[in-house]
C-alpha cells in the first residue's frame, strides 16, 4: 500500500508541476555528428490551445509554424508534419526541462529544452546589407482571397517618391521566408538589395504558413503558390509607386516553374527571370535527383532507376491516398530496404527513412509536382525571358534543363529570350568548387556579383 501511495504521489506531483502555462521561449541544442544545432520554440497559449513557432538560429531559419502543439500530463508533442518535422518530449520536473527527440526526414536527434531563449551571435554574411538602407523599405500585407490567407512581405523601392518597375521574387521548394534563408545565407535579401540600388523595386514575401504569413504550407501545391504570386501582382497594382506596365517575376528553383504558371493566368507580367529553373517534368527531375543526390552506392543503377520510376508511377496513380501509402511502403521495403541493409544501416533507421519518404511522397505538393511539366507553361510565354543556371549546379543540371527551356520557348515562337549557363556557380549562384549541397554553408559568398549584374542589366534593358 505504501508503494502505491508513493507512486500516486509522484504521479500527482508530475501532473501538478505541469498545471503551469508553458508559454514563452524554450531552447536547447541537438547534436548531429560533430555539429551542434540550436533550436528555439516560442510557445503561445490562446483559448486553451497551444501553438509554437520554431527557429533554428544555427541555420538562420525562423518563423516555422508546426501544425499543432499539445501538452498532456507533461508530454509535449510539436507536430510539424506540414514541414516534415516533429518533436516529442516529456517534462523532467526535477531538472525543469523537456527531454525528447527531434525528427526531420530520416534524421533523429536527442533534444532537451529549457525555459528561455539563447543569445544568437551575428551570422551576417559579407554581402548582406546593413541598415539604414539607401532606399525605401516597407513591411506589407496582402491577401489571397481565394485561399483566405494573408501573405506578409517586404517591398523595397529606390525612393519613397516616384514610379518604379518592380520584380516579385518567388522562392524555391520547401517552406521559405521572404529572404529565402537557406544554409546560413539570405539570397533574396542580397538580390533585392542589388536590384533596388539599380532602380528596380522588389517585393519578396514569406511562403504561406511561414514567417508572418498565414495558411497551411503542407497542404499547398505549386499551383496554389502560383495563386499567391497572382495576389502579389494584384497588390502591387494598388500601389501608386508601381509602374503597372513593368511588373516582372523572378523565380528561383521551384520558383522558376511557379513563375510561368502565374504569368499565364494574367496579362500583368511584362518580364520573367528563371534562376536555376527546370525545363523537364517533375517526374524526370526526380529520377535524375534520385541518382545524383543519393547518399549511398547501388550495385545495379539500371534496376535502381526502374524502381524509382515505379515509385513515381505509384504516387501519381489515381488510387486513394491510403492505397498509395500501402503500395509505396511495400515497394520501398522490397527494393530500398535490402540495399540499405547491405550497407549495415540499422533497421530502425531504414524504417524511419521509408516512412518519411512515403509521407512526403503522398503530400499534395509531391503528387502535383511529379505530374507537372514546366515546359508546357514556358511554351505559352510571349514575354521576355532570361534563364540563368550554374554550370556546377548538382540539383538542377544546367544543360539538360536549359535545353528543355530553350525548346519550349522555340516551340512557342518566343522571340525575346536569353539563356545563359554561368561558369562555376552552384544552385544558389555561389562561386564554388564542387557545387555539392554540403558546400553551400561553407562559402561566404551568398550570390555571385556576375549573376546579380546579369539579372539587373537584362531587366533594365527591357524596361527602358
Amino acid at each position: 500500500m505504501k508503494k502505491i501511495l508513493i507512486s500516486f504521489a509522484l504521479l500527482l506531483y508530475s501532473v501538478l508541476s505541469f498545471s503551469q502555462d508553458i508559454s514563452g521561449d524554450w531552447s536547447g541544442k541537438a547534436k548531429r555528428g560533430e555539429k551542434e544545432i540550436t533550436f528555439i520554440f516560442n510557445i503561445k497559449q490562446e483559448n486553451g490551445k497551444y501553438s509554437a513557432i520554431m527557429n533554428v538560429p544555427t541555420f538562420r531559419v525562423s518563423g516555422i509554424k508546426p501544425t499543432a502543439t499539445t501538452l498532456t500530463n507533461g508530454k509535449l508533442i510539436i507536430d510539424g508534419s506540414n514541414v516534415g518535422m516533429s518533436y516529442i518530449a516529456h517534462f523532467n520536473s526535477e531538472l525543469q526541462q523537456f527531454e525528447g527527440n527531434y525528427k526531420e526526414g530520416g534524421i533523429e536527434m536527442a533534444l532537451n529544452l529549457k525555459r528561455g531563449s539563447v543569445e544568437i551571435e551575428d551570422q551576417r554574411r559579407p554581402q548582406e546589407p546593413v541598415k539604414p538602407y539607401s532606399y525605401y523599405e516597407e513591411e506589407v500585407l496582402f491577401k489571397n482571397n481565394e485561399a483566405n490567407i494573408t501573405l506578409a512581405g517586404t517591398l523595397t523601392l529606390p525612393n519613397k517618391n516616384g514610379i518604379f518597375p518592380v520584380a516579385i521574387l518567388i522562392s524555391g521548394s520547401g517552406p521559405q521566408d521572404r529572404d529565402e534563408t537557406f544554409m546560413g545565407h539570405k539570397p533574396f535579401l542580397v538580390l533585392a538589395d542589388h536590384l533596388t540600388k539599380q532602380g528596380i523595386g522588389v517585393l519578396r514575401f514569406d511562403d504561406r504558413g511561414q514567417g508572418a504569413s498565414t495558411g497551411d504550407f503542407g497542404r499547398a501545391t505549386t499551383e496554389d503558390f502560383s495563386k499567391d504570386v497572382l495576389s502579389a501582382i494584384a497588390y502591387l497594382k494598388t500601389r501608386k509607386e508601381i509602374d503597372k506596365k513593368h511588373i516582372g517575376l523572378i523565380g528561383h528553383s521551384e520558383g522558376g516553374i511557379i513563375a510561368p504558371l502565374s504569368a499565364n493566368q494574367t496579362k500583368d507580367v511584362s518580364f520573367m527571370v528563371l534562376l536555376a529553373s527546370t525545363g523537364i517534368s517533375g517526374a524526370e527531375l526526380s529520377v535524375m535527383q534520385s541518382k545524383t543526390l543519393r547518399q549511398f552506392p547501388v550495385k545495379d543503377e539500371k534496376a535502381y532507376e526502374e524502381n524509382s520510376r515505379k515509385a513515381i508511377e505509384i504516387v501519381t496513380s489515381d488510387k486513394s491516398e491510403k492505397e498509395i501509402k500501402t503500395e509505396l511502403t511495400a515497394h520501398y521495403n522490397n527494393f530500398l530496404k535490402p540495399i540499405l541493409k547491405d550497407l549495415n544501416v540499422p533497421e530502425k533507421n531504414i524504417n524511419a527513412l521509408i516512412e518519411s519518404q512515403v509521407n512526403t511522397s503522398i503530400k499534395p505538393w509531391s503528387r502535383y509536382f511529379l505530374k507537372y511539366n514546366p515546359a508546357d507553361e514556358i511554351e505559352k510565354l510571349q514575354i521576355p525571358v532570361l534563364s540563368l543556371n550554374g554550370s556546377k549546379d548538382t540539383q538542377v543540371n544546367a544543360k539538360i534543363n536549359q535545353n528543355g527551356i530553350r525548346q519550349a520557348l522555340i516551340n512557342g515562337g518566343n522571340k525575346d529570350y536569353k539563356i545563359l549557363e554561368l561558369e562555376n556557380l552552384n544552385h544558389f549562384f555561389q562561386e564554388c568548387e564542387t557545387g555539392k549541397m554540403d558546400e553551400y554553408r561553407k562559402i561566404e559568398q551568398t550570390f555571385s556579383p556576375i549573376a546579380l549584374q546579369e539579372i539587373s542589366n537584362w531587366i533594365l534593358g527591357h524596361i527602358n
